[in-house]
């Protein structure tokens, strides 16, 4: 399978995902790539490390374009902030070949990725305890109404 492929258990995986699921796809994503182009770095495959460095930079502008400070603009700002230290990071490793820098990147990247799989659990958890509704179903001559809340 070339790169240009869609992977269809990765597409389905991302078509069903939620939200908070997405999120911890995208930091697993992160770290993927951040560990992999430390190895290449170490390995002295420097185009393997640009590469993927690029990759992980590319996840974590993807993140922070993502914030939505209509719901709280305090915490898009904090968050906003910590991505950009990842990105600066990650391109001061690809610049100097820092895996120092990597390092200090994965740090962050593995406590904010801890922090969402515990918020995705607490969702998952409270989602379970929510009753589920049936469709509720407005007829009119000719049309049928479905409204699912």
């Amino acid at each position: 399978m070339t790169s240009n492929e869609v992977n269809p258990y990765l597409r389905d995986a991302v078509m069903t995902a939620t939200p908070e699921q997405l999120q911890l796809m995208l930091y697993d994503g992160a770290i993927r790539f951040s560990g992999q182009a430390k190895d290449a770095i170490i390995s002295e495959d420097y185009e393997t490390s640009y590469e993927k460095l690029t990759r992980a930079q590319h996840i974590i502008l993807e993140m922070r374009n993502g914030l939505n400070y209509d719901v709280n603009q305090e915490l898009c700002e904090r968050m906003a902030s910590l991505y950009l230290f990842l990105y600066n990071k990650l391109v001061d490793a690809c610049t100097n070949r820092d895996v120092q820098a990597i390092d200090d990147a994965l740090r962050v990247l593995r406590i904010e990725r801890e922090t969402w799989q515990m918020v995705c659990d607490k969702v998952a958890e409270a989602r379970k305890e929510q009753p589920t509704q049936a469709p509720q179903t407005v007829e009119e001559p000719g049309q049928t109404l479905s409204v699912e809340g």
